[in-house]
């Protein structure tokens, strides 16, 4: 048990001296694991980033753009907070009646996201902070003062990754959901186990290859805490610059990859016929849950059940119409069937 404490206390002490001391800004950084990515960005999150303050966004160290849909009103948490960027952008996004709260273990990036509340408070046009910042690690939220069942929707940013040992941070997450709640994240994922030499250092670690974890890891971790499947949303290969990181890193691969997973009965439910019916801000004619469905308005998608369950018991029931169960069944992974209802 000393041993596992030692090389827990070893890693935070990295993590903190790298993100608090060695990395200033975003071009300091050895790979492009921790840049967002570059797809297109809806007007509404666009407008939103731009109000972010320039050094909040300066010291952002995200691995994609994490802004899932739906969120007018929702309680958040940022699951690795760092800087405040995507708290704040969060923080515009779900409105005065939301709340986001961003949790870190860095006291110097945490610093930076404190120092800009009344900004954004006074940006957005808000009589109130709608958002605060807690110390705290991954693992124990609730030593943090993180109720249980309590949010809506928890994200991360890369920083699922930078904690050794994955399975208390799902844990938690899932503690901390409310039933139909969402963890939406993106982080870095590797083509296979990481040998030891790679998980033992220290730039790697920072430049968060080191505690990427195994795909199929991941989709055996969210069996085991409860989850429903993962959802696989979108991902890009990562690059590595420095020639003594590829010497070391041989031939594994790393892709930065979002995912979302839901806190609904696992195989519960049964293939459904479901119709969008709009609403949802940005995405008001077309809505992509995933890299498999995407859903038109007023078109007849068969779904498979694990995705009937997301729809029935999450913030999305309210946009979707299910229809009457009785159709042709259609298994998990086959192409969805669709037809229209105009």
């Amino acid at each position: 048990m000393c041993s596992l404490l030692n090389s827990y206390l070893k890693y935070i002490t990295v993590l903190c001296e790298f993100y608090g001391k060695v990395l200033k800004k975003t071009t300091d950084l050895k790979t492009d694991a921790c840049v967002a990515s570059s797809g297109p960005v809806p007007a509404h999150i666009r407008h939103a980033l731009n109000m972010v303050h320039p050094e909040v966004i300066a010291k952002y160290y995200g691995c994609g753009l994490v802004v899932p849909e739906c969120m007018e009103a929702c309680q958040v948490l940022d699951l690795g907070s760092g800087s405040g960027r995507d708290c704040y952008m969060l923080s515009k996004l779900v409105g005065e009646k939301g709340n986001v709260t961003g949790i870190d273990m860095t006291e110097k990036l945490l610093e930076v996201a404190r120092t800009y509340t009344d900004y954004h408070t006074q940006a957005f046009g808000y009589k109130a902070p709608n958002i605060r910042f807690v110390q705290g690690y991954l693992e124990a939220l609730n030593e943090a003062g993180i109720e249980g069942s309590a949010y809506d929707i928890c994200i991360s940013n890369g920083a699922v990754n930078l904690c050794p040992d994955k399975k208390p941070v799902l844990q938690e997450a899932y503690r901390v959901l409310k039933e139909g709640g969402e963890l939406y994240f993106s982080d870095v994922y590797s083509s296979g186990r990481l040998t030891e030499e790679i998980r033992n250092s220290n730039v790697l670690w920072g430049e968060c290859l080191s505690g990427a974890l195994w795909w199929e890891d991941l989709m055996q971790l969210a069996e085991e805490v409860g989850f429903s499947p993962p959802r696989f949303v979108s991902g890009a290969a990562i690059k590595v610059f420095n020639k003594e990181m590829q010497d070391i890193l041989g031939d594994f691969k790393f892709l930065s990859a979002t995912y979302r997973l839901f806190k609904v009965p696992r195989g519960a439910g049964k293939p459904r016929e479901v119709v969008y019916q709009g609403g949802i801000t940005g995405m008001e004619e077309s809505f992509s849950l995933d890299s498999q469905y995407t859903f038109k308005v007023n078109e007849v998608v068969e779904v498979d059940g694990d995705v009937a369950e997301i729809l029935t018991r999450s913030r999305f029931s309210d946009k979707f119409t299910m229809l009457p169960p009785g159709g042709p069944s259609q298994t998990c992974g086959a192409s969805p069937k669709v037809r229209s209802t105009v």
